[in-house]
């Protein structure tokens, strides 16, 4: 099963935590581009307005790779914010000091840890704090899911196509244990959390320097140009949306800018382990 960002509060955390143990081990786990791949990869994808870079959440090179990126956007000074699914919006480092340590950050964005591995993305959060780079979280808060998940104004905020492709992916990212009545209140989750983080995109952009690039760093599904933020960015941005892919070799995707391919990662079945965990759905 590859890892998607469909999954619930609720299930994301019980999956993350089995792969704890996993991100922990990979700490510092390098990746295959060199210096001058990177370079080539930064010129094909800017200038931009904002960067959105899609990741598998269980590829320990791809959150190596992305502090690579956030390292070599800062020492140009062309990062202007770093946004992060993995932290709810409300939370910043904006008014941390570029020498605070790693449990003052943790706090500052309040992090957590089951859910987030802070040994998998806490190197790209801190290359960009001591850069000087402002660090947002862009997530749908938990507590503003109830109130999304009844709001039946979202479901024609996609073309229908997509929003009916954004039901399965709910049902596959949750690894078919939803009940059916389920599906419409968290595919609207999804759509709000696509809306927040586009929000805080825009709000970031605005108070970006000429040249310099707002990045945001979630999965992959989210930086999907025809489901996810780029559906909701303003026109007058230009938003390039990397599709980073563990396995194989990079092939053109209609549905991304650009796609970015890692070393694979070992296949895991973690739909059986949670089937264990919650039993079929009622």
């Amino acid at each position: 099963m590859r890892l998607t960002s469909g999954l619930s509060a609720f299930f994301l955390t019980a999956l993350m935590g089995l792969l704890t143990l996993q991100a922990s081990a990979a700490t510092g786990a390098a990746d295959t581009a060199t210096g001058t791949e990177l370079k080539t990869q930064l010129a094909a994808w800017l200038p931009a307005d904002v960067l959105l870079l899609g990741e598998q959440h269980d590829a320990p090179a791809h959150q190596a790779l992305q502090a690579r990126i956030v390292a070599a956007l800062a020492s140009r000074g062309q990062l202007a914010a770093l946004l992060l699914e993995m932290a709810d919006s409300g939370h910043s480092t904006g008014a941390l000091a570029a020498s605070a340590s790693e449990a003052e950050v943790q706090r500052a964005l309040a992090w957590q840890d089951a859910a987030w591995p802070w040994a998998a993305y806490g190197p790209a959060v801190m290359t960009a704090v001591r850069a000087g780079v402002p660090v947002l979280g862009a997530n749908l808060p938990r507590t503003e899911m109830a109130a999304h998940m009844a709001d039946s104004t979202l479901d024609s905020r996609l073309p229908s196509q997509a929003w009916q492709v954004q039901q399965q992916a709910i049902r596959d990212g949750h690894c078919q244990l939803l009940p059916e009545q389920q599906i419409v209140p968290m595919t609207r989750i999804q759509l709000g959390r696509d809306l927040r983080m586009a929000r805080v995109l825009g709000e970031a952009s605005r108070t970006a320097k000429p040249g310099q690039v707002v990045l945001l760093i979630s999965g992959s599904a989210h930086a999907d140009k025809a489901l996810g933020v780029p559906q909701h960015m303003p026109a007058s941005l230009k938003v390039t949306a990397v599709h980073m892919q563990a396995g194989a070799s990079a092939m053109a995707n209609e549905q991304f800018d650009s796609v970015l391919a890692t070393p694979s990662v070992p296949a895991q079945d973690y739909c059986a382990t949670l089937r264990q965990q919650f039993g079929p759905p009622s």
